[in-house]
């Protein structure tokens, strides 16, 4: 057997059986630029707009290190207060502020996106690791929420914009990951999956969990925000 027959074996291989019977051959092929570039896009504006607040956060945090009486101006009363936040562990929850984390997460998520939008398509063992990567950072920042809403029972309006942005960012990757076949969903959920993420109806859950987030902060604690 030839080199080249290995290889066409090999890439069947890589195919499931359900992808070969695809009713819409067209989502077997890789991604369009133009569609691979809306996202990226998204990405970029979301990363942007993660690693601003990510640098005020780190900046109150080291204020707070030298002054733990400082006050900042997203304090306005007690559920809306950055420096009530920061001062708890889970704010710190390695030994230093999370914050750090944000800054050196979005410069990467950035530069990924920025390299999309330039034409490049990364090898599947990478977009794989940066979707493990981030969404350890997506549960991470839900976490955070989580213990805010529940446990410190305060908010702070940058760490909120953070949980915000990287939904979206998350919510990009896998939609690229779904749509070429780095993430293999089993059986008849791959070509549903490609198709759903391919006509745009991600968008709509996404919008939906952002939807919901605000919807909740405004339940608990709508009447003490508006005070």
């Amino acid at each position: 057997m030839s080199s080249a027959d290995v290889d066409d074996v090999d890439d069947v291989d890589d195919l499931d059986d359900v992808d070969d019977l695809d009713p819409d051959p067209d989502l077997l092929q890789p991604s369009s630029y133009a569609w691979r570039a809306r996202t990226a896009v998204e990405m970029v504006l979301s990363g942007l707009i993660g690693l601003v607040a990510s640098f005020v956060l780190s900046i109150e945090a080291v204020t707070l290190a030298g002054n733990p009486d400082a006050t900042f101006g997203c304090d306005i009363n007690s559920v809306i207060s950055c420096s009530i936040v920061a001062q708890s562990w889970q704010a710190s929850l390695f030994g230093f502020p999370n914050a750090f984390l944000g800054i050196a997460a979005e410069a990467v998520v950035i530069t990924v996106a920025i390299a999309i939008l330039g034409g490049v398509r990364f090898p599947r063992w990478f977009m794989l690791g940066a979707q493990a990567v981030y969404t350890l950072g997506f549960l991470f920042a839900w976490w955070l929420f989580f213990e805010a809403f529940f446990v410190i029972k305060a908010l702070c309006p940058w760490c909120l914009l953070i949980t915000v942005t990287t939904t979206l960012v998350w919510a990009g990757l896998t939609r690229l990951n779904v749509r070429d076949r780095v993430l293999s969903l089993p059986g008849s959920w791959g070509p549903a999956g490609r198709r759903f993420v391919a006509h745009g109806n991600d968008w709509f859950v996404t919008a939906a969990l952002i939807v919901l987030l605000a919807v909740a902060i405004l339940a608990r604690y709508g009447s003490t925000i508006l005070a």
